[in-house]
């Protein structure tokens, strides 16, 4: 675990992460209130937070004044790579491939068939035109 803010004394410190140009307390400390905002999250932002109150000298039996959150930045997928591997002739095989680089959670698939394109077609023509 990393320290991220601290508030002691009247003074607010940030640590030196790569969170500290985006984090900070939402209300000033005295009134309470705590949240910590994030601005421009990350993927690498989820994890586990951890918040602990302490009083000078005071006794709180341990874990008592610890809160935490679980923070998990969605991330939309990316959009696919498609292609088409092997010949696409009558009796050969084909594989239609598509990956997609980026999701959280993990994106799901779905394969549906088109209606194919309706290519028109001229008969050999007999006679003379």
């Amino acid at each position: 675990s990393m320290q991220i803010m601290t508030y002691l004394d009247g003074v607010v410190k940030v640590e030196e992460t790569e969170l500290k140009p985006r984090v900070g307390f939402l209300y000033p400390v005295l009134t309470h209130n705590i949240s910590v905002f994030i601005n421009a999250t990350r993927e690498r932002d989820s994890g586990q937070y951890m918040c602990t109150v302490n009083v000078v000298d005071d006794t709180t039996i341990l874990g008592k004044n610890v809160g935490v959150i679980n923070l998990t930045v969605l991330v939309p997928p990316a959009t696919p790579t498609c292609r088409l591997h092997g010949s696409p002739t009558v009796g050969a095989n084909v594989t239609l491939s598509c990956t997609s680089e980026k999701g959280k959670p993990l994106p799901t698939y779905q394969w549906q068939r088109m209606p194919p394109n309706l290519e028109v077609f001229f008969p050999p023509a007999q006679g003379k035109v």
